[in-house]
Parts: C-alpha cells; structure tokens; sequence
C-alpha cells in the first residue's frame, strides 16, 4: 500500500487543473496550462508519406496533411427519386462513383487520414443565390428549382437538413469524417471549407465525387489557387457530360492545376503504407 501524501505537500495531494486546449486540432490549437500561462506552440503530428502513381509525375502525399474530398455524392443528385431524377435527368453518371468509393474510403480511414463530404446545402430562402444560379438551377418556369420541391416530393431540393442534401445511404459515414455545405459549384466560395482545412493542417486534397467537370473541377481549381496540393482520382469521379469535357479537365488539371491519379492506384499504395506501419510499430515494441 503506497503511504499517504505529506500533509506539508498539498500540491501533491491536490494537483492543478490540466493543461486546457483552445482550438479545433492539434494542428491549431493554444494550450492553457496549469501555471496560468498560453502556449502558441502548435503539435502537428510526423509526417507519414506515401507514394503514389500520377501523371504529369508520380507524387508523395503524407497521410497526416491529406484530406479525401468527395463532392456531392447526395440524394438529390445521385438517388432515383431526388431532384436530378424527377427532373429527367440520367443519374446513372452521378452513381458511378458509388462503388469505388465503397471500397476506398474503408482504406483511407485505416490509414488514418481524413474523409471530408462536400455537399450542397443552400440556405431555404435562397437569399444568398444570385439570378444566375437560382435561373440555371430553374431553367424554366414549370421547372423545380433550388429549394422547391419536385412532384415526388423529398422536401425542397438541395436545402441544408433537408433529404436531398445529405450523403447517400450507399455511402457510410464515419463519426470522424467532416461535412461541409456549399451553395455555388466551387465549395470554396462564401464558405467555412477553406477555414476548416487549415485548421485541421491539412495542405494536399484529393478529390472524388461528381461532377468532374462542375463542382469537382471548380473546387479543385480554387483549392489551387490557394495554394493546396490538388490530385484528382479519375477512376473516382464522374460526369454525364460528354467525354472531351472530362478530357479537357483533365488536360487542365495535368496542366495547370495539380496532378492525376487512380483509386485503383491509391489503393495499394494504402495497404503497402499499411503495412509499413504495422511493421515500424512491431519493431519498435
């Protein structure tokens, strides 16, 4: 049995509070500590790097600072009965996704690197779209616009808690994943997306989702122009545009804007680095 504190050592017997954290990660975050004074010192964890076939060139992207953005993968663009479908459109482009993405997020998490929805989500009013948007997403004026509801009625289309704005049910979430809304094709405009990643340090995005050459593209061509590493996964977006418009998103992407890559490719390099986790963990022990 240990013997009782000294009664001359209360500090002992009745430690301080805690070193407290202020901020959303470690990548981000002052610590309040016991003594009452702030530490700006910031813990980001070692880098875990990982290799991966892309073109122009192969890259190395570290697990630790890389998120996986999959953009729009909802009910009202992707399920048979949301506001693409009654609208007459194919969703079987929007769907595509589906399945490589079933098998690629399961291993992007036991990596230990963050999953990030990017989904439409306007506000119901409507008061910040301007004519330009409300009128595309509208057409004409018997058509189902932003928040209307379509004659099969899920609730009004593309709105913030509303059923077409969340994930497709073929598509598991984990509590660790971060979802953030946009209401423009770009989901870094007049949105939290770009404050959210730097808080969580990451700098590379790799991006899955629909439509390659709308919202995926113009996401990531404003990811580049902010300065994050961008690689989009071909064989894990999709478009029901004609091929030469993916083909010169593509040719742009490779050009201009960042680099690109195959789940098919991603996936392996996932278990190699795997692996060489278990494997540095046993040595060390």
């Amino acid at each position: 049995m240990n013997a009782p504190l000294p009664a001359s050592r209360p500090d002992l017997a009745h430690p301080g509070p805690p070193e407290i954290r202020f901020g959303p990660s470690a990548h981000s975050a002052w610590t309040l500590g016991a003594d009452g004074s702030v530490s700006f010192v910031r813990h980001a964890p070692p880098p875990r790097p990982l290799r991966l076939a892309a073109t122009p060139q192969p890259v190395q992207i570290d697990l630790a600072r890389t998120a996986l953005v999959v953009v729009d993968m909802q009910n009202d663009f992707c399920h048979p009965e949301g506001w693409f479908a009654q609208k007459g459109l194919d969703i079987g482009a929007a769907r595509r996704p589906i399945a490589v993405l079933q098998t690629l997020l399961p291993a992007w998490r036991a990596a230990g690197a963050t999953v990030l929805w990017l989904n439409w989500g306007i506000r119901a009013d409507r008061l910040n779209l301007s004519p330009t948007v409300q009128f595309k997403g509208k057409g004409r004026a018997d058509g189902v616009g932003y928040g209307e509801r379509s004659p099969l009625d899920r609730g009004p289309s593309l709105v913030q808690g509303e059923w077409g704005a969340r994930r497709i049910d073929e598509l598991e979430a984990d509590p660790a994943d971060i979802t953030v809304h946009k209401h423009r094709l770009s989901g870094f405009w007049d949105s939290e997306l770009d404050s959210v990643l730097r808080h969580q340090g990451v700098s590379t995005l790799l991006f899955a989702g629909i439509n390659t050459d709308r919202c995926v593209f113009t996401t990531l061509q404003d990811a580049a122009f902010l300065g994050y590493d961008c690689v989009l996964l071909e064989d894990a977006c999709a478009t029901s545009s004609p091929t030469y418009v993916s083909d010169g998103v593509l040719y742009l992407v490779r050009l201009l804007h960042g680099f690109v890559a195959s789940a098919a490719d991603l996936m392996p390099a996932l278990e190699a680095a795997r692996v060489s986790a278990l494997s540095s963990a046993s040595s060390a022990s």
